[in-house]
C-alpha cells in the first residue's frame, strides 16, 4: 500500500501526464508547480522566464542546484493508460512528468528539514529540454548565479526499477542536426538524360555519409550518423529538380565532432559535383557533450549506493541531453535511474514505472544534503589552510 508521499508524487506525476505541453509552451504545467510548491510553503525566486520556475529551500552560503525537466513531445499517445494525455499529438514520451514529481517530491523533504538545511538547495523546473533551449534561458537568466553545484537525472527504461547509473567524464553525447539540398534539373522520367537526377545524386551521398564515419574514423571512436527524413518527388513520372534530407550526428570527442562535420560538408560537395548537381549543407549544434565532474559523479554513486540503489556504472549514451550546457559553466553530475518500460524514450507506448519516483526524491533529497555538507566542509579545509 502506497505511503501518502508516495500517492502524492503518483496523483502529481498523472496530472503532469494528462496535460502535456510542448517545449516552450508550458504555461499551464508553469502554473501547476507554483501552486503546488507554494502550497508546501517553499520559496519561489523571481527570474524573467516566459515558462519554467525556480524554487530555493534552506539558508546559508553553501549552494546546489537540483533540476528537472517539465516539456513533452509531439507524440500522440499510445499507451492505454487510464491518465493518457488528452492533447492530441502531444505526450510525455520522455518521462519529464516523472522527472518533475521526484524533484517536487525532493522539494517536499528538504522543506521538511530546511531548519537543519547547512546552505541552499535551488530546485530548476526547467522548460524545452526537447528543443535544447531551456537550460540556455536559464542560463542567461542568471539562475546559477551562486551555485557550487548541479544535479539532474533521467528515466531510463532500459533498467530495472532500483537500479542506479552514472559515469565520469563524457556521458551523454553531442546530439548535432543537418539538413541536405541537392538541386539538380527536373525532367521526365522518360528522358531522364534531359535533366540532372537529383535523386540519385543524393542517394549517393547517402550512402557516401553512412561508409564515411566507418572509414574515415577510429571504430573506436563513439560515433554515428544517421539519415532520418527525406522528401523529393510528389508523383510517378517526374524527375525532381531538388532533394532535401536530413539527420543527427552523435559523439563524444570534441575533436571527433569538428571533423566530422568538415568530412560530411566535403562529400557532401564533391558527390554532388561528380553528379552534375549542387548540394547545400546546413549544420545546427545541438547540446555539447555531456561531461560529468569525476568527483561528485563519485559521490552521487556512493549516496546511491547508501539510498538503498543497486549502482552501476553507466555505458556511454549516444542520447543528446540540454543538462550539458550547466555542467559547461559549473560542476556536477546527472545520473540515470532505471523505469522498466517496455518501450523506449520517446515511443507512444512508453510508460515508466511510477515506483521508482518516491525513492528517487528521497535520493536527491540526500543527495542535496551530502553535497552541502562536503562544499562546507571544503570551505572550513580552505580556511584552516
Amino acid at each position: 500500500m502506497n505511503t501518502p508521499f508516495e500517492t502524492q508524487l503518483t496523483e502529481w506525476r498523472r496530472e503532469l501526464h494528462t496535460w502535456p505541453e510542448l517545449s516552450g509552451k508550458e504555461e499551464a504545467t508553469t502554473a501547476r508547480l507554483r501552486a503546488w510548491l507554494q502550497a508546501a510553503e517553499i520559496t519561489l525566486l523571481d527570474y524573467p522566464l516566459q515558462t519554467g520556475l525556480v524554487a530555493e529551500i534552506g539558508q546559508g552560503d553553501a549552494l546546489i542546484a537540483l533540476r528537472a525537466d517539465i516539456d513533452a513531445l509531439p507524440v500522440h499517445e499510445a499507451s492505454g493508460l487510464a491518465f493518457h494525455s488528452r492533447r492530441p499529438g502531444v505526450m510525455h514520451a520522455c518521462g519529464h512528468d516523472v522527472h518533475s514529481a521526484v524533484m517536487l517530491g525532493a522539494a517536499l523533504l528538504l522543506k521538511q528539514q530546511e531548519a537543519q538545511l547547512n546552505g541552499r538547495v535551488r530546485i530548476l523546473f526547467q522548460p524545452a529540454e526537447e528543443i535544447a533551449a531551456g537550460a540556455r534561458q536559464f542560463i542567461d537568466a542568471g539562475v546559477l548565479e551562486g551555485v557550487q553545484a548541479i544535479f539532474g537525472m533521467h528515466n531510463e527504461p532500459g533498467l530495472p526499477t532500483g537500479v542506479f547509473a552514472t559515469r565520469g567524464g563524457a556521458f551523454y553525447a553531442n546530439a548535432d542536426k543537418f539538413i541536405i539540398r541537392v538541386n539538380g534539373k527536373g525532367a521526365h522520367a522518360a528522358h531522364p538524360e534531359e535533366g540532372v537526377d537529383a535523386i540519385v545524386a543524393a542517394s549517393q551521398i547517402i550512402q557516401g555519409l553512412q561508409s564515411l564515419t566507418s572509414r574515415s574514423f577510429n571504430t573506436l571512436d563513439s560515433l554515428v550518423l544517421s539519415i532520418t527524413r527525406i522528401d523529393a518527388g510528389k508523383t510517378w513520372n517526374v524527375l525532381p529538380g531538388s532533394v532535401e534530407f536530413g539527420g543527427t550526428a552523435r559523439t563524444h570527442d570534441l575533436g571527433v565532432r569538428a571533423g566530422l562535420e568538415a568530412r560530411v560538408r566535403a562529400l557532401v560537395t564533391h558527390f554532388a559535383e561528380a553528379a552534375g548537381a549542387q548540394a547545400t549543407l546546413s549544420w545546427h549544434a545541438g547540446p555539447p557533450v555531456l561531461v560529468n565532474d569525476e568527483q561528485w559523479a563519485r559521490v552521487a554513486s556512493e549516496v546511491a549506493e547508501q539510498a538503498g540503489y543497486r549502482v552501476q556504472t553507466a555505458d556511454l549514451h549516444l542520447g543528446g541531453e540540454d543538462f550539458a550546457f550547466y555542467l559547461q559553466q559549473i560542476p556536477g553530475a546527472f545520473v540515470s535511474i532505471g523505469s522498466a518500460s517496455a518501450f523506449g524514450l520517446h515511443h507512444s507506448a512508453f510508460n515508466p514505472d511510477e515506483a521508482l519516483m518516491a525513492p528517487a526524491a528521497r535520493y536527491f533529497a540526500q543527495l542535496a544534503q551530502h553535497a552541502l555538507q562536503q562544499l562546507n566542509a571544503r570551505c572550513r579545509d580552505a580556511i584552516l589552510t
